[in-house]
């Protein structure tokens, strides 16, 4: 099978050949321009990440790593259908939801004694265990839990097995590369390869992939390991609030038919 085009190729070509979005060449200038103004505050910083949210890591230490790890390997599927009812997670006084659920949940379990972040537990976990770590304290539960906990077991085996148990094994043989540890990330853990096929070519996104790479980078500032020479070379992350923003701003339009079901969807 041949290998698909890179995110930034892929989303080339489906720019090309798409029937139902259309980019914006002003409206991408002016929301380039809008990003320019933001970009020299500190929170886009390379050390802005850790200070970003109260529930990242501080210490740029193997644990942190492997806590990165974790998380972005969880890390999908937190969709609610109404703002009232949806999974929440109590943390030192604090109620989160969507992905902070999810490392509000992580830090819990570690402050339990809980070596959630250690592959040789989670390579073991079992379903029920899963579900205490990632309880929530509303009466909806966290989504998808049968398939984060298979993707769970599978990611610990192969980090176990090929790369020592450690996360940080795989970014110390990237060679200060973030397209080299992209690509060890995605042939080695099937669970991070999000592709598919668009008219006759093979595409993909790469969201939590490269998310991964970036968060490595953000928490160990660039440095040592991850003092990545190609960090510019990764794409935007392709999140499902990443088209929405675009089209506020104007740099991506929506066929009519296209709006219309949306909004059908929406309303439902």
């Amino acid at each position: 099978m041949e290998a698909p085009l890179s995110p930034r190729d892929s989303g080339k070509f489906i720019a090309k050949h798409s029937k139902h979005v259309t980019i914006d060449i002003q409206g991408v200038k002016k929301t380039a321009e809008l990003l320019c103004e933001k970009i020299e505050e500190k929170e886009f910083s390379v050390v802005g990440w850790k200070s970003h949210h109260e529930l990242n890591p501080k210490s740029m230490d193997e644990g942190s790593v492997n806590w990165v790890f974790l998380v972005d390997t969880l890390n999908f599927s937190f969709w609610s259908d109404t703002e009232k009812h949806k999974c929440l997670v109590k943390y030192k006084g604090r109620e989160y939801s969507g992905y902070w659920s999810l490392c509000a949940a992580v830090n819990k379990a570690l402050d339990e004694g809980i070596p959630i972040t250690d592959a040789s537990y989670y390579a073991s976990i079992t379903l029920e265990q899963l579900k205490h770590i990632l309880r929530s304290d509303t009466d909806i539960h966290m989504p998808l839990i049968e398939e984060r906990h298979a993707v769970l077991k599978e990611t610990g085996t192969i980090l176990l097995n090929k790369f020592g148990g450690s996360f940080l094994n795989c970014v110390k043989k990237c060679e200060k590369s973030a397209q080299k540890l992209l690509q060890i990330v995605v042939e080695n853990f099937p669970c991070y390869r999000d592709t598919a096929t668009y008219e006759g070519k093979r595409v993909c996104f790469y969201k939590r992939a490269q998310i991964l790479v970036a968060d490595i980078y953000g928490l160990l500032e660039g440095k040592e390991d991850a003092e990545f020479h190609d960090i510019s070379s990764l794409t935007m992350f392709a999140d499902y609030r990443i088209p929405q923003a675009l089209v506020y701003l104007g740099a991506m339009k929506y066929s009519d038919e296209l709006m219309k079901k949306l909004k059908e969807v929406f309303c439902m």
